[in-house]
């Protein structure tokens, strides 16, 4: 009975891991530190605002919108039904980023949003051939970013990366394999890319 338990707690508890670190919600607090502390707290608000828009809201509402439609899970557990919600995704960020460009925002909260474009089409081509994991990826890119911004102090975020690679394999989303290459490709692809783009936006 105490093994049961533990399993059920175990699996809610995997569930709400997993459920608040969908990445268009991670984005939030991301660029919310980000512009605060390159703006200070008035001079954010816009920009964030904005961030939050093309980097979660309108990802969030058109999957949600075509899981509605399409009659699927919220994790999209099927593959091959995550091609459009990515590929709208995909089109939120790079709009996002030019309208972050245009309005002259921080070098690196522009740059970090032609990461998440970036980085969504490479899972997008991942996907066709193999199910790497969204998840993982999408916390380990804001490690990566905040590590670029503040150094030692951002790994400090990326002490829930373990906790939701944990989440996908125990809710069965994902296998080992699956977590840690979106884990490993989120930081690497990240951290390389905002050091040859920042200088550049």
């Amino acid at each position: 009975m105490e093994n049961q338990q533990d399993q059920k707690f175990e699996q809610r508890f995997a569930k709400f891991i997993s459920t608040i670190t969908q990445p268009p919600l991670v984005s939030i607090p991301t660029f919310a530190i980000i512009n605060y502390f390159l703006l200070g707290f008035n001079n954010s608000i816009f920009v964030t605002l904005i961030c939050f828009i093309f980097g979660a809201f309108l990802p969030v509402l058109t999957s949600l919108t075509l899981i509605r439609k399409m009659k699927i899970d919220l994790d999209i557990t099927d593959r091959s039904k995550r091609t459009l919600p990515l590929i709208l995704a995909v089109c939120s960020y790079i709009i996002g980023f030019f309208v972050l460009y245009a309005l002259s925002a921080p070098a690196l909260t522009s740059a970090l949003m032609f990461v998440y474009f970036s980085n969504t089409v490479i899972i997008l081509l991942i996907n066709f051939s193999w199910k790497i994991s969204i998840h993982a990826m999408g916390v380990a890119g804001p490690t990566a970013a905040l590590i670029y911004l503040f150094g030692i102090p951002g790994v400090i975020f990326g002490l829930i990366i373990p906790l939701v690679m944990w989440s996908r394999v125990k809710l069965s989303k994902h296998t080992p394999y699956q977590v840690l290459a979106g884990a490993v490709l989120g930081l690497i692809f990240t951290g390389v890319q905002l050091y040859y783009i920042v200088p550049l936006v």
